[in-house]
């Protein structure tokens, strides 16, 4: 038994320590106490089956925070037991290839009792929609849900409530929502003249909140947001796979760029474990967990977090562990986590801490605060330790924490050099997921059924518009023919009257020349009678050409045939 005497332990702090990390099944090796100098038989480490319980790995950049990783990774994966992780700087694609020894690494690893030897872990590759090299991950849009896409927005609590009155309307109108065209379309659609009924039955969404939602998506989506929305989308439990051997696939998830789309990187992960919490039958604790998701730069989770947000990821944390899915949550300080979801975490492994600043120093004190009693100084422990070294208790296989314990890590048996672009993409490409899930579809979803709801409408309105228009027409066809009737009428009305005009004019032409006539025959037979009274008369009458005239038969001609024109005349007025 080997205690160093300059350390701040003594043997019985050191016994205890030993004892403590004492475990009878299988377990994680994480490293050799450090006592002054490292301790290589007394060894730290986590009973496989309290990996369910969750973890925390801490410390400021360039402590070894991604080496811990790693090594978590690569013996959690040897134990099978699949892991997830998300791969931010692309350093642990590394893990897919043995490591090579050197002097420096063999005489580290000896130090701490570590049987070092190359090992390659089996790893598949994932991007967010195709953004990096990967096997895309998809999600629909109502998949993910409004909760988490709020998060990812930036949307205020109204807001965000607003947007699950939309997904609501979505749903029981039967408009699937795949990707982001098809909420902004129903969002369009709703502060349009022919949505804003069915807006208006929503409640509590105003025409004004739901511009504001569609701006903000246009703007998510302009950063290349949308491509992460789609199908097919990914069915979680590939992330369960175990090789041929037995051993776990280590799951990478690829995320160049994360720190343009923070948002989208952490709320995508959370909406996987969420998926995964839904997707998966309640176990119970087992010897070894399902799955250990790894969830690295955790701060970006919390951040602008709302209290709806926050309320959801510690209900998954609390539940997901009976799911037999352990999670850690990898970041700078413990800080960057709420107390509620620090207070879930078993397992802690503290890098070192900086105190430079008086922010600093108060992160400082609040970790201190929230490890069990030790004989550490641990303020002024955190801020000595070395690259690879770091404070830890986990839970043992009672459920009880572990002593606090000063930890040199162990290495990686994977390279710890990213994988070449050249093998990463041979790798992928040989990846028998990418037949499944390598091409995006363009399903029938909310977006063409709008379109052509829309169109139809447009059509209906357009044939409503041409109606109305011929019905116009065929009015004033009709009241110009209505204004012809009714002018021919008059014409006609003023025809008859000129015609009764000329014919009561010729009737009384007529009656005049009647009357003429009658008065021509009875002067004549008044002359006759005349004449044949008195000679007198008869010699002067002889002398009288009118008198002789209508005395004799020609008279009497002259004055029918002046009878019959003006009866013709008469005739032809008629």
């Amino acid at each position: 038994m080997t205690v160093a005497t300059d350390g701040p332990l003594d043997a019985d702090a050191v016994g205890v320590i030993r004892a403590g990390y004492e475990v009878e099944g299988s377990a994680v090796q994480l490293g050799a106490l450090v006592n002054g100098a490292a301790l290589p038989d007394v060894q730290v480490r986590i009973p496989l089956g309290m990996l369910n319980r969750h973890g925390l790995v801490a410390g400021a950049t360039g402590t070894g925070k991604t080496r811990t990783l790693q090594v978590l990774a690569e013996q959690i994966a040897a134990n099978g037991v699949p892991v997830f992780a998300a791969d931010i700087k692309g350093d642990l694609s590394g893990l897919a290839v043995a490591g090579q020894a050197n002097d420096k690494l063999l005489a580290r690893t000896a130090g701490i009792g570590q049987q070092w030897q190359g090992v390659a872990s089996q790893a598949e590759f994932y991007s967010l929609g195709g953004q990096g090299t990967g096997v895309p991950i998809r999600a629909t849009v109502s998949g993910f849900g409004p909760l988490l896409l709020s998060k990812a927005l930036g949307l205020n609590d109204t807001q965000e409530s607003s947007l699950g009155l939309v997904f609501h309307y979505a749903e029981r109108a039967g408009l699937p929502l795949v990707d982001l065209s098809d909420l902004r379309s129903v969002l369009t659609f709703l502060v349009s003249d022919e949505g804003r009924p069915e807006l208006a039955e929503l409640g509590g969404l105003s025409k004004q909140t739901a511009g504001v939602i569609l701006r903000e998506l246009i703007t998510f989506a302009d950063r290349g947001a949308d491509r992460f929305f789609g199908e097919p989308e990914i069915d979680t439990t590939v992330f369960l796979r175990t090789a041929a051997d037995g051993r776990g696939i280590v799951s990478l998830l690829e995320v160049p760029g994360v720190q343009d789309q923070p948002e989208v990187f952490s709320t995508f992960l959370m909406w996987l474990l969420a998926d995964l919490f839904n997707e998966l039958p309640e176990v119970g604790d087992q010897d070894k967990p399902k799955l250990v998701f790894f969830f690295d730069e955790a701060h970006l989770l919390f951040s602008g977090a709302s209290k709806d947000f926050l309320e959801q990821i510690v209900r998954t944390v609390r539940l997901i562990r009976s799911k037999g899915v352990g999670i850690f949550f990898v970041t700078q300080t413990p800080k960057d986590v709420p107390n509620d979801v620090l207070a879930q975490l078993g397992s802690r492994v503290q890098h070192q801490l900086r105190a430079h600043t008086p922010d600093d120093a108060k992160a400082l004190r609040a970790t201190v605060s929230t490890y069990p009693t030790s004989d550490y100084d641990l303020g002024e422990v955190l801020t000595s330790l070395a690259t690879g070294e770091a404070i830890v208790t986990v839970m043992n296989e009672r459920g009880a924490p572990t002593p606090v314990a000063w930890t040199r890590l162990r290495a990686p048996e994977g390279s710890m050099d990213a994988l070449s672009a050249a093998d990463l993409e041979a790798r992928v490409q040989s990846s028998p997921l990418l037949a499944t899930y390598g091409t995006r579809l363009d399903p029938d979803s909310a977006h063409e059924m709008l379109a052509r709801r829309m169109e139809a409408a447009a059509a209906e309105a357009a044939a409503a518009d041409a109606r109305e228009t011929a019905a116009a027409a065929a009015a004033e066809a009709q009241k110009e023919a209505s204004r012809a009737a009714a002018v021919a009428a008059k014409a006609a009305a003023a025809k008859e009257k000129q015609e009764a005009r000329e014919r009561a004019a010729a009737q009384k032409e007529y009656e005049r020349a009647q009357r003429e006539f009658e008065r021509a025959e009875r002067a004549a037979d008044a002359r006759r009678s005349k004449r044949s009274s008195t000679r007198t008369t008869t010699s002067r009458k002889a002398n009288d050409p009118l008198t002789d005239l209508l005395g004799s038969g020609l008279g009497g001609t002259i004055a029918k045939e002046v009878v019959q024109g003006i009866f013709s005349t008469l005739r032809r007025r008629r």
